[in-house]
This record gives structure tokens, C-alpha cells and sequence, in this order.
């Protein structure tokens, strides 16, 4: 292979080094304006009165707009398509707030600073209203959620029931029942560029949103929605993004940008501080889960009884979709003969949460994985056997949707990882006794590629040939800063006998891209790499036909390969065969393919860690970790292994550090900014290992499937039980914060 399974350097990557990338925040444009957001300090409020005066009378400012002065269109800001039915509760500014960071108005002045210092300047009167601020108080309030709100919010906002086989005779006939609770927290992307959007008028008076988006046609969706612009008179365009993780997949401050552009004919653009993009964007939502698992004596898992509370925060966005996406990936791993679910998803008034890295995967995860453990210690028997004993066979047909899982290699994954860890050596190690203790702990994961079968998992490709011999890419492409652009262009390139520098991506631009459902679902590299692999092969085609002509040979004996099409009888570059057509007036070769997926396998991962815990002052310290994933066939292994380290890295965060820590009396976000949300740092990070399983999925570009989001799904489990196998603990809340060790010890 020319391209594909190369570790080829991002194509971007001396722009982004060299600080040539112009994210949103450099942008500028002639006349421009900017915007700053008045936010809510109270969790749940009306909003009686808003006196702008000292913030009007400040030189520079332009106005002030609030609930009076701004459409009330409620919208979903997680829809994909205009016309996809949601629950629509959210409002550009609402007559009532709904949580801490909610939004209240928008100040517009000449600099970004007077417009922070007239947002200051404003007083707003707010009659409080009932909290709900945890997810327990919103369960035993079912029902509407705000008294005299229109419309009325009910909890819960979506409840999934699913059993299979007979859990109850599993149960009575179990050699051993084990309950485990779990909670994970609410944590936050951290992105390093913080949310951003530049909106402008355009001639024929449409208006232009430039926006670091995960979909351009989300965006236009949302923002029909929310300002009743009509979508044909909105054009979205993709800017670089500086990190998401998902955190950009929902338009936050775009519906606001737009009807600004639109009201004073002027650029407009909305840079969030980063508190403000911690209080008032999205985060991942905390569960709190119950799982049962009835086992038998030989370690085989013969039934599940899980229970699962979902707190979404003040919007649904996509919250609604989470107990089943859980459902999805839980019974997608083990070969359970028997399973019971039912998974809520709740409103409080707290910061909305939405999509990041695995959406339910790592909550639901950390439940299975650490009751497994658990279970496993009951019986006496090995994590890494107990496992190997209950993982689905290649193929093997989940029971929830009825989906075939693929060419799965769970096993391969975790037989191959304990190898190269020395799992079996280490465990056999004696246990420490002294201040320092150390322990390994083991957790496989599985995740999803695409969205199908729940909506129509498409999407559509244009290639051409350009003059110079480089090829054009045309599609809806996010990368989100994980090097997607330069894996899809090495397996075009693969194709078309070319170096992937070769390939020009158009960003995304909802007036020149096919509509595509947006960067999410660890869909991208599975479905749209695809889609492309198939319209290289058309405009290869396409290209053999016509150099057969100018080398006056048989189409079906000609190559494409190093940038020529060759055959016995001579050869010529594509510029030189493209310069031959353009001097005969002749158009340059084009295809263009639609790619509709049939089926949704799945990735697997194990991953192993070893710890060390201080038991004097609760610290935890990871000491090695080794991540084995499925990954079909690593198209770029250097970019496979990197997502593989982000991902860890959030999740050694997610297990020791991470949560935005929302007091449950007031609301207030406790850790709103860098100084106080922490994150695992270099110094955190222990030395990596990534093991590569590269068995094929037929239906994969080149048998490739997706790394993306279920490179973080199984950290924080295989933490937590390292620290419980270090010291004999059953700790299961997130994070493993030093006093909830000592409290355990």
C-alpha cells in the first residue's frame, strides 16, 4: 500500500506549528462588533427586569438584547436536520433561567472589552424559583419541571425499559449475586479553544455563520430553529477547531450571532472567557448506575439487572437519547444469556450536558466494568479470565437492535494486551502492605461506528481532477484536530496512485458540501472514509478513460500510481494529462458517490493499568498502562496511536480528577475555571503502550473501523480497579479523589 497504513504527518501540521492556522478567535473583518453574554447566577429564576442604562450610556456600545427583544422560538441545539422532531426547551434568551450560567442577554459594543465592561454594567431583578439541583430529588419529582413555565418540562424525559431472556430465573439459579453501585460525575471537555462564532451579512441578504462546528448543517438547522431565518438563507461555514471532543456539537452561540448579523447588517462575532464556556456550554452528564450480575461458578456471566439514573441538566439537547445509547453499548460486550435495563435520563437546574468522547459509553462502562471486577473477586477468579470467559465471538448478534457486532476481536484485544503487560506475573505478585501499594487493574470496553440503524447513516462525496494533477475532496469534513482530514485524504490517494498532500480538502460549507450528519458517532474514518474510498475509485475510473485516449491505449491497462497513469505503452502525470484535456477544451474527470451504511460493528478495546497509592495521603499515581484496541486496520497508525493517548489522558482524568463539582445547595459550578477543574497533566501521565489489532472489518475503507471515542471508554474503569486490587477497597464513585481513598481506607 502506497498511502494507507503509512504514518503520514497531518496535512495541516505546518500550519498549526508554524501559528499559520487562523482559528475563530483570529478572525477579524471590516466593521466588526462583538458580543458578550450576561449570564445567570441563580439556578432556577424568572427574569423580572432588566436595566441596561449604565451599560448603554458606555461609549462604544451598540445595544442590548434580552427575552423582550429576541424571537422565542424554542429549539433543540442538538437536531441534526431542519424538520427532526426534538424536545424543543431551549430559547435564545428565556423569560426564565434555568440554571447557573443560563443565558440572560447579550451586550454588543465596537471592542470585545466594552463589551465585556457593559455586560458588568447591567442589573437584572430575578424572582427565584424551585431547584432541582441532583439527580435523586429530580426521580422523586416526577412531572413538570418549573411551575407556570411555558412550555412545561417533564421528568423524565425519556425512560428506556428492555429485558432479554429470563433475568429472574438466572437470578434464583445464580452460584452468585453480586449489587454494585456506580457513579461518574460531570466533567468537561476542555477544549483549548473555548467556544466562538462570527456571523455577517451577505449580499442578497443572507447571512453567513463562520463557526468551529462538528456540522455545518446542524448549525443551520439549529439556527433556523431558534431565529426563524430560513435555512436557505443561512450559510454555515467550517473554521478550524481548536479541540471539541464533542463539546462543539452543538450550536451554542450561533442562533445569537445570526440574529445580531441579521438585525444590524454588521459582523458580528461572541468569544467566550473560559468560565463562561465551562458555566454555559455543555458537559458530559453524571449517571448514577445499580448493576446486578447474577454469576456462576465457572465465572460465566448468566444474567444483568442494571438500573441507570442520567442527569442531563437544565436542556434535553441530546439528553434524551442516552439510556438507550447505553443500552446500545452494554449489551454489545459480554455474551449475557439474560438481560434487564431501565435507564432515565432526568432535567435539574444545572448546566446542560451533551455530547463528549463516547456519549453513555464511558458512564455505562465504568458500571459493567467495575461490577465485573467485583463480581470476579467474589469468585476468586482472574479480571482478565473472568472477562475472556464472557466476551462475544466475531459476528456474534446483539440483542437490543439485532445487529451483528462484526468482525469483533474483544478477545484478541484483551489475550494479546495481558501478554504484552505480563498481566499473569503481576497479579501473581504479592500484595503490598506498606504506605506505597500497588495494583493492576484490567477493563474492556466496546463503542459503535456510525448511526445506523437510527437514522439514515449517509453521506455523499464529490472528487475532480484539478489542473496541476491535485485532486479535490468535497464533502461535509470536521476534522476536529485528530487528523480526520488526513486520513480520508491518504485513502483517496490510496486509490488514485497519489501522496495524500495531494489531495485538497474543501472545509465544510453547507454551500458547497452534500448534506452529512456531522462529525459524531465515531462515524467519520467507518462511514465517510467509505464513502470516499468508493468515489476514488469512480474518478479513477473516470481518469483511466481518458489518459487511455491520450496514451492511445486500452482503459483496462491502465495504472494510476506516483501521480502517473501508466501503461505498457508509455505513461503521463496527471497534471500533464489534465493540461492534454484542458487544451482540447475538454472537462477535467469528476465523480461523485453516495455511500449508505447497512450495518454498525463494533470497535473493542482492553486496556491495562498499573497503579501506585500513597495510604497516607490518598494521591494516586498511574505508574504504567498498556491500551489494545480493534481497530480493523489503522489507516494512519501514528494518528490511531495519538487518539489513543488523548483518550486516555481524559480518562485518567475522568477517574482520578475530573468533575465540574456543581454544589448541591446553590448550583454554582465549583470548578470553573483551569485554576480549579483539574486535568491530568504531563506529570500525570504514565508511560503509554498501544497494541494495534488489525484483523480486518469487511465493511470498513481498507477493513478500517473506529478508534475515536472508544479510546477513552475504558480507562477510568481500569483505574479504579487497579486501586481497588492495590488495596482491597470497593470504591465505585468518580472520581477516586484522595479523601474519598482515605475515607475507604
Amino acid at each position: 500500500m502506497g498511502q494507507v497504513h503509512q504514518r503520514v504527518p497531518l496535512i495541516d501540521g505546518a500550519e498549526k506549528v508554524g501559528g499559520k492556522l487562523q482559528y475563530l478567535a483570529d478572525m477579524t473583518m471590516p466593521g466588526m462588533v462583538h458580543g458578550a453574554l450576561v449570564l445567570s447566577p441563580r439556578p432556577h429564576a424568572r427574569v423580572v427586569s432588566l436595566n441596561a442604562a449604565a451599560a448603554l450610556a458606555l461609549p462604544g456600545v451598540i445595544g442590548v438584547w434580552w427575552h423582550e427583544t429576541v424571537p422565542q422560538l424554542r429549539y433543540n441545539s442538538s437536531i441534526w436536520y431542519v424538520g427532526q422532531v426534538a424536545l424543543n426547551d431551549e430559547a435564545m434568551f428565556a423569560p426564565v433561567v434555568r440554571h447557573v450560567g443560563d443565558r440572560v442577554a447579550v451586550v454588543v459594543a465596537r471592542t470585545a472589552a466594552i463589551a465585556c465592561a457593559a455586560a458588568r454594567a447591567i442589573t437584572v431583578e430575578y424572582a427565584d424559583l424551585p431547584a432541582i439541583l441532583t439527580a435523586d430529588a429530580a426521580a422523586a419529582n416526577p412531572g413538570s419541571v418549573g411551575e407556570g413555565e411555558a412550555p412545561a418540562f417533564c421528568n423524565p424525559i425519556d425512560h428506556v425499559k428492555f429485558v432479554h431472556g429470563n433475568p429472574d430465573a438466572a437470578f434464583a439459579a445464580a452460584d452468585l449475586v453480586v449489587e454494585t453501585l456506580v457513579s461518574t460525575p460531570r466533567s468537561h471537555h476542555c477544549a483549548v479553544e473555548p467556544h466562538a462564532c462570527l456571523a455577517y451579512p451577505e449580499k442578497g441578504g443572507r447571512i453567513a455563520i463562520v463557526s468551529p462546528c462538528q456540522s455545518v448543517f446542524a448549525v443551520q438547522a439549529v439556527v433556523a430553529q431558534a431565529t426563524g431565518i430560513a435555512e436557505a438563507d443561512l450559510h454555515v461555514m467550517k473554521s478550524p477547531i481548536g479541540g471539541s471532543f464533542g463539546g462543539k456539537a452543538e450550536p451554542v452561540l450561533d442562533p445569537i450571532c445570526a440574529f445580531l448579523a441579521a438585525t444590524l447588517g454588521l459582523p458580528v462575532r461572541i468569544v467566550l472567557s473560559r468560565r463562561e464556556t465551562f458555566v454555559a456550554t455543555r458537559t458530559r452528564s453524571a449517571m448514577q448506575g445499580r448493576m446486578r450480575i447474577a454469576m456462576s461458578r465457572s465465572g460465566r456471566i448468566m444474567a444483568r439487572d442494571t438500573v441507570a439514573l442520567v442527569d442531563v441538566g437544565a436542556y434535553s439537547t441530546g439528553g434524551n437519547y442516552l439510556p438507550g445509547s447505553m443500552l446500545q453499548r452494554l449489551v454489545r460486550l459480554y455474551d449475557v444469556p439474560a438481560e434487564r435495563y431501565d435507564g432515565r435520563a432526568v432535567y435539574t437546574n444545572t448546566v446542560p450536558s451533551g455530547a463528549f468522547r463516547g456519549y453513555g459509553s464511558p458512564q455505562i462502562h465504568a458500571l459493567a466494568e467495575i461490577s465485573l471486577d467485583l463480581a470476579a473477586r467474589e469468585l476468586g477468579i482472574d479480571p482478565v479470565t473472568i472477562r475472556a470467559r464472557n466476551l462475544v465471538a466475531p459476528d456474534a448478534i446483539e440483542p437490543w437492535q439485532g445487529l451483528s457486532i462484526g468482525n469483533g476481536r474483544g478477545l484478541d484485544c484483551l489475550s494479546r494486551g495481558a501478554a504484552m503487560f505480563d498481566w499473569q506475573a503481576r497479579w501473581a505478585r504479592r500484595r503490598d502492605t506498606g504506605r506505597f501499594r500497588r495494583g493492576i487493574g484490567v477493563a474492556a470496553a466496546t463503542h459503535i461506528n456510525g448511526c445506523y440503524p437510527g437514522e439514515e447513516e449517509a453521506t455523499s462525496v464529490r472528487m475532480r481532477l484539478l489542473p496541476g494533477g491535485m485532486v479535490e475532496l468535497v464533502s461535509a469534513l470536521h476534522d476536529l484536530g485528530c487528523g480526520s482530514d488526513t486520513t480520508l485524504a491518504q485513502i483517496a490517494a490510496e486509490v488514485l496512485g497519489l501522496k495524500a498532500h495531494q489531495i485538497g480538502i474543501t472545509p465544510a460549507d453547507s454551500d458547497l458540501c452534500p448534506y452529512d450528519l456531522g462529525t459524531r458517532a465515531s462515524r467519520m474514518t467507518y462511514i465517510v472514509g467509505e464513502a470516499v474510498r468508493r468515489t476514488a475509485l469512480a474518478l479513477a475510473g473516470e481518469i483511466r478513460v481518458r489518459a487511455a485516449l491520450a496514451l492511445n491505449e486500452d482503459p483496462g491497462r491502465v495504472r494510476l500510481e506516483h501521480g502517473l497513469a501508466r501503461s505498457e505503452e508509455g505513461e503521463m502525470s496527471l497534471a500533464a494529462l489534465a493540461d492534454w484535456m484542458i487544451g482540447r477544451g475538454q472537462t477535467l474527470p469528476a465523480a461523485s458517490e453516495t455511500y449508505r451504511a447497512s450495518g454498525n460493528p463494533s470497535s473493542f478495546a482492553a486496556h491495562f493499568a498499573e497503579v501506585e497509592v500513597d495510604t497516607f495521603t490518598g494521591r494516586v499515581a498511574v505508574t504504567d498502562y498498556l491500551a489494545a484496541h480493534d481497530v480493523g486496520l489503522a489507516i494512519n497508525p501514528m494518528l490511531v496511536e495519538g487518539q489513543i493517548h488523548g483518550g486516555i489522558q481524559i480518562g485518567i482524568g475522568y477517574a482520578l480528577y475530573e468533575d465540574v463539582a456543581i454544589d448541591p445547595e446553590t448550583g454554582q459550578m465549583r470548578a470553573d475555571s483551569f485554576a480549579r477543574y483539574t486535568l491530568a497533566n504531563a506529570l500525570e501521565m504514565p508511560p503509554l503502550k498501544v497494541l494495534l489489532v488489525e484483523e480486518g472489518e469487511p465493511s470498513g475503507p481498507f477493513g478500517a473501523k473506529a478508534v475515536g471515542e472508544i479510546a477513552t471508554v475504558p480507562v477510568a474503569p481500569a483505574i479504579v480497579n487497579a486501586v481497588n486490587h492495590a488495596l482491597n477497597t470497593r470504591l465505585s464513585d468518580l472520581p477516586l479523589l484522595p479523601e474519598r481513598i482515605l475515607a475507604a481506607l
